[in-house]
């Protein structure tokens, strides 16, 4: 058996999250159940001062058990470095607050292990780390020039509009050939935003849904398929689409193969990738979900070899 662990748990508010679908949540009871002790604190209790890294925390025990999720202790300033284990897991936005806890906590990573590496967090944003792989993509660029939005429009059609940071299916627009909005839409990002976007020649195999593959350590070792809700180009669960019981396929598991050993060699050891139709279309490493669908489906707790992988590298 792996010794006890200290681990300590940077995310959003534990009173906020939803117990029957959070994967940061059955992560800290698996955690709990194998004698690791927990700590909770929100990414802004962070400090960075004289080469150490301090972090305002308060030990906590979690249960499944709605309106009654966790006991928090009582809060104290720790050093990050005494911890066995960082789990990062606050939402995107992968903003530059995002980016500089990445910086943060890469001053302790792999002394205490932060997980996933912060250094291939920063380095792997979910839209652009996929591009190293173009052959397993639908068509796709990355630009701010309207010039060049046009002419691939001109040449596909039917196109998907994504802001490159955001998450949860926010702001991405299926734009349809006969759809006269797209100068007005690139204007308002444009006002918005300052980052370029990503424009992807849409796949028409969205509306039979877009698989979540779960790969820990570079490995596949679960999936579900998410079902835009009618009317709904968009499949993420935050938007309503449903989740369904799905199987890898001889296409799956060939893209799993192209990009598995690299997740691996990045210290990249819990990641969500989509798929849909025959295509890849995001690397997901900053706080990937699905676990508890999973679960529900296929009876795999892949928490349990997420925690294998992280005690094999303690």
């Amino acid at each position: 058996m792996a010794r006890a662990l200290k681990v300590a748990v940077q995310m959003d508010p534990i009173e906020s999250i939803n117990i029957d679908a959070d994967s940061t949540f059955v992560l800290m009871l698996e955690a709990q159940a194998r004698g690791h002790q927990l700590w909770f604190y929100p990414v802004k209790n962070l400090t960075l001062a004289s080469g150490r890294i301090l972090a305002r925390m308060q030990p906590v025990e979690v249960r499944r058990e709605k309106g009654n999720h966790y006991t928090l202790g009582e809060a104290a300033e720790y050093d990050l470095s005494t911890m066995d284990v960082v789990l990062m897991r606050q939402d995107p936005p992968f903003d530059m607050a995002y980016i500089t806890a990445t910086h943060i906590l890469e001053h302790i990573h792999p002394k205490t292990l932060v997980v996933n590496d912060p250094v291939h967090v920063r380095n792997a944003p979910e839209k652009l780390f996929v591009m190293h792989f173009p052959d397993l993509m639908p068509e796709t660029m990355i630009t701010h020039d309207p010039l060049e939005v046009r002419k691939f429009r001109e040449k596909h059609g039917d196109i998907i509009v994504k802001p490159l940071f955001a998450n949860g299916g926010a702001g991405v627009f299926h734009l349809r050939p006969e759809d006269g909005n797209l100068n007005a839409l690139l204007e308002l990002y444009a006002e918005r935003s300052r980052e370029p976007l990503m424009i992807q020649k849409y796949v028409p195999a969205v509306r039979q849904g877009d698989k979540r593959i779960i790969l820990v350590d570079g490995e596949p070792m679960g999936a579900i398929n998410r079902v835009p809700a009618t009317g709904e180009s968009r499949s993420n669960m935050h938007v309503g689409g449903r989740p369904e019981k799905v199987a890898l396929t001889e296409r799956d598991k060939e893209i799993c193969a192209r990009i598995g050993p690299e997740l691996k060699a990045r210290g990249l050891i819990f990641v969500g990738i989509d798929v849909i139709g025959d295509y890849l279309t995001e690397i997901n490493v900053t706080s990937p979900t699905g676990l508890q669908e999973i679960a529900r489906f296929d009876g795999v707790k892949l928490e349990k070899a997420i925690w294998d992988a992280i005690e094999a590298r303690r």
